[in-house]
């Protein structure tokens, strides 16, 4: 949906809950108030925070009837998540402290800060949660980004910043599939919140691993065990998707269709370094159904010139290269047949197969980043006055142009970015019969070329009948 129509959209909704212009239905739904509410009666949340909650929530609405423009629209966006939460029964007690920790830093922003580009990400004061702005659905925690961040500060061997940022995650996870997630409470290619990927719960349960690994403290090892309950269920609510082999693990909840490999394979770097720090069978179970699907999947993925993101299409250049570097950790610690379990009493130590599936393909993806696209006309026949396309033949997604002349002239000029196969370039034809010289440039994401020169017959179209 374009930003700008997601934008008016949120807003109407915002609006309409605030002026009382409700659909008919309204009568009917559940109200974020009303929700807190049926918490505090029922003893879910204490009356202390529901008072934080509902006053949180307010004061969101008396910040929205004071702004306009785009900080009007992000707020409500904002606004409008909350209250289809509310309406399908989903502010349940463990999903509350995200969700009014999101409401009450969008009020923040879009009251306070400056206008925001999209995707930029930023931080507040005091914490170090990564945020990222999605036009048209305001600021939200940027999970991945948050935990990568741990990573880095334990490769640094920074433990106080460590340690600060899971002391603010750890509270914002929510009660899911038996265990805990960190949620995402925005709509997305498709996704309407509350969803998880399993690209950012591998990576929680790799960092939290590796910080109980590093301090001994049981809050971490708590949480990693509990952040396995998405790779033991499926969709909507986990991840798992039962295989012939063993399971393919989802990067998107509400997609379980769609498999996409580099977050499926970080997600077997999360359990793999889990069970190796931890000694956990039950993690041990979950990385090998996994990585039986995964040796079976990766070479599927591999174009023989570049990496495919999905079962369809080609990765962009940083998801190629990202795959390409989760492939290789997976490389270093299977590859070789590193004891995938610690050395824990009543616990085997299985050995992983040095099968090279992972180190073949992903040196394979590091060689497609220097290797330029093959590309070749194969149009050799058109008429004239024709809309037509001229096909070629390319290796791998790349932005190509094509330049046709008539002797020393040139008739058209044309380009996009396509996908790798045979695809076709738009070439309205002159009217003039003639042998015409056609010059293929490509380059691929990664910025190697190659050209290709060839030539097109255009014959003069045949003439219909006259009608009488």
């Amino acid at each position: 949906m374009p930003a700008k129509l997601l934008r008016a959209l949120a807003l109407g909704i915002a609006s309409a809950m605030l002026l009382g212009a409700a659909p008919a239905s309204a009568a009917r739904r559940v109200t974020v108030t009303s929700a807190l509410q049926s918490l505090e009666r029922s003893g879910a949340i204490p009356e202390a925070s529901y008072t934080q909650y509902a006053g949180a929530y307010s004061a969101a609405k008396s910040s929205l009837r004071k702004l306009s423009g785009s900080r009007a629209a992000e707020l409500g966006a904002v606004m409008a998540n909350v209250e289809a939460m509310a309406s399908k029964g989903q502010l349940i007690a463990s999903r509350l402290p995200v969700v009014f920790t999101t409401l009450e830093r969008n009020r923040q922003w879009w009251t306070t800060e400056r206008l925001l580009g999209a995707d930029q990400r930023v931080s507040f004061t005091g914490s170090r949660l990564v945020w990222e702005y999605y036009p048209g659905q305001g600021i939200e925690i940027q999970w991945l980004a948050t935990f990568g961040e741990a990573n880095g500060y334990f490769l640094d061997k920074e433990t106080t910043a460590l340690k600060e940022v899971l002391a603010q995650a750890i509270p914002l996870a929510t009660q899911r599939a038996g265990g805990i997630a960190w949620e995402y409470m925005f709509q997305f290619d498709g996704g309407s919140p509350p969803w998880t990927s399993g690209l950012s719960q591998g990576t929680a349960l790799q960092v939290l691993a590796r910080a109980w690994s590093k301090t001994h403290e049981p809050q971490y090892l708590t949480a990693a065990q509990q952040a396995l309950g998405i790779f033991k269920t499926g969709p909507q609510t986990g991840i798992r998707v039962k295989t012939a082999a063993g399971a393919h693990y989802l990067e998107y909840t509400y997609a379980p269709s769609e498999r996409i490999l580099n977050g499926f394979i970080q997600s077997l770097v999360g359990l793999y370094e889990y069970t190796k720090l931890t000694g956990d069978p039950v993690g041990q179970e979950l990385f090998e159904a996994g990585d039986a699907e995964a040796r079976a999947e990766v070479p599927h993925y591999n174009t023989g010139a570049w990496s495919k993101y999905d079962q369809s299409s080609e990765s962009d250049l940083n998801y190629h290269e990202l795959l390409a570097e989760f492939l290789e950790h997976l490389c270093e610690k299977t590859g070789r047949g590193e004891p995938l379990t610690a050395a824990t009493p009543g616990v085997s130590a299985a050995q992983i197969p040095g099968d090279s599936v992972y180190c073949t393909t992903a040196k394979e993806f590091r060689e497609d980043e220097k290797t330029p696209p093959v590309v070749e006309l194969l149009t050799k026949n058109l008429r004239t006055n024709e809309r037509a396309g001229v096909q070629i033949e390319l290796s791998k997604v790349s932005s190509v142009s094509m330049t046709v002349k008539l002797g020393e002239k040139t008739v058209w000029t044309n380009g996009a970015t396509v996908e790798g196969g045979k695809p076709r370039l738009l070439w309205i034809t002159p009217a003039k019969a003639g042998l015409y010289t056609v010059v293929i440039k490509a380059k691929d994401l990664a910025g190697n070329e190659e050209v290709a020169t060839g030539a097109i017959a255009v014959r003069a179209a045949s003439k219909g009948k006259a009608k009488g």
